[in-house]
């Protein structure tokens, strides 16, 4: 997450710096872990066919809901933004592997904020949460990008076949 698109957005867009980013992001963190209500360590083992229902429901460990989805999102990401600026991949393609994503997205925020509860410490459900938010904003923040300053992420010279996108 945001490898390619919050330098731009820094440099390019401005709506924000660094440090009033910052400053937003550790106000949050802590609304978060002063919200965070009793943890409670599960220990019983899920089968793998009941994973995803139990994560749904809250009845899984935060640990094993929040990392392997958030490598496999960070990857998907990463590997489309890369091909995007080295012009291997379509804005449309683009838009196709955001909008592939987004219905996990929504699955894994809301396992997330179900089975926060389920950890040793307060601090593991809070950044959890937080990073919730982060996904969310890199979502907002490729929108922007797309709608208003698709020139500045996309090398529109290089995409005949999709140049129509770029304005």
């Amino acid at each position: 997450m945001f490898v390619y698109s919050l330098p731009l957005f820094f440099s390019q867009v401005g709506l924000a710096s660094p440090l009033e980013l910052l400053i937003m992001v550790m106000a949050l963190f802590g609304m978060l872990l002063i919200s965070a209500g009793d943890t409670n360590e599960i220990n019983k083992t899920q089968s793998k066919a009941s994973y995803l229902f139990a994560a749904w429901m809250g009845q899984a460990r935060l640990v094993w809901v929040f990392w392997p989805f958030f490598i496999i999102l960070n990857a998907s990401l990463y590997t489309a933004d890369t091909l995007v600026k080295m012009g291997l991949l379509t804005v449309s393609s683009w838009d196709d592997v955001h909008l592939m994503l987004l219905l996990p997205i929504v699955w894994w925020i809301t396992a997330i904020w179900r089975c926060a509860a389920n950890t040793q410490f307060k601090v593991f459900a809070a950044g959890a949460r937080l990073v919730t938010f982060a996904v969310l904003f890199e979502y907002a923040l490729k929108l922007l990008l797309r709608i208003e300053y698709p020139r500045l992420f996309f090398g529109c010279e290089e995409l005949l076949l999709d140049y129509g996108s770029c304005f």
